[in-house]
């Protein structure tokens, strides 16, 4: 016996007993229909009586019985000891010991394919890429390719609003109101945006965006150039309102 055989033994009984319950309810709930449920029921019964004992007859092969009951299927336990290596293998689950040294499943990842998906930013500028950007340059992008969705100068929509300064009374999330850090800026236009096309933009071209959004919200003048080192030192106006919850001695706040 291998595992294949008793895969098509589990397949083939539970073929069965899904044929043998459909069979049977559908000559209960026809006999209801019409209104012959007393004259039409024995015979019914005594037609799935024979199905069963049919299905029944080839139950003690090789591969073991499988037992359905109360639309359930009950497959008996498994005995490894008459499994080959390769198939102990297969079942080993969560026995690391067992696992092969190799799944045989894909390739290793060169550095430059991990490169490629690497492109996280810390809050402290942590792999921020080597740059720079002007909010001339990127105004210019910004209404190309963000405009659509973001308006005329990020305050329009229909999607998302962009600008906002702390007096903003609006109730609206947008840069200068409520992102805390602004290498969040950089880190989700290159991911993410725009919206039909996200991780296209250059990084020069996230570079001029991010100095255009910052300048549109008030936060850095929109005459400076934009660089790596200049923009993980920039303090957002709405960072101080953001704490850290240590708090101790009841349930971890997930």
């Amino acid at each position: 016996m291998n595992i294949n055989s008793v895969k098509a033994a589990y397949r083939q009984e539970n073929i069965k007993a899904s044929v043998f319950r459909r069979f049977h309810r559908s000559c209960v709930a026809n006999a209801m229909i019409n209104n012959s449920y007393a004259i039409k029921f024995p015979v019914y019964s005594l037609v799935c009586i024979c199905l069963l004992a049919l299905f029944s007859c080839n139950d003690n092969d090789e591969a073991g019985s499988v037992t359905a009951f109360n639309d359930e299927v009950v497959v008996p336990a498994l005995d490894t000891t008459q499994l080959s290596k390769h198939d102990t293998t297969r079942w080993a689950g969560s026995d690391v010991s067992k696992w092969p040294a190799s799944f045989a499943i894909g390739q290793v990842a060169t550095q430059e394919e991990i490169s490629r998906i690497d492109i996280d930013i810390m809050p402290d500028g942590r792999g921020l890429p080597q740059g720079s950007g002007n909010a001339s340059d990127g105004r210019k992008i910004y209404l190309l390719k963000c405009a659509a969705c973001h308006g005329q100068t990020g305050k329009e929509g229909p999607n998302n609003k962009l600008v906002a300064t702390m007096t903003d009374t609006s109730a609206e999330k947008a840069i200068g109101n409520y992102w805390p850090y602004a290498t969040t800026v950089f880190d989700y236009i290159r991911r993410a945006m725009p919206y039909n096309a996200p991780g296209s933009l250059s990084n020069k071209e996230v570079y001029h965006l991010t100095a255009y959004l910052l300048a549109a919200n008030n936060i850095i003048d929109s005459s400076s150039t934009l660089t790596a080192e200049k923009l993980a030192r920039i303090k957002m106006p709405a960072h101080s309102l953001f704490i850290a919850d240590d708090r101790r001695g009841g349930p971890e706040v997930k």
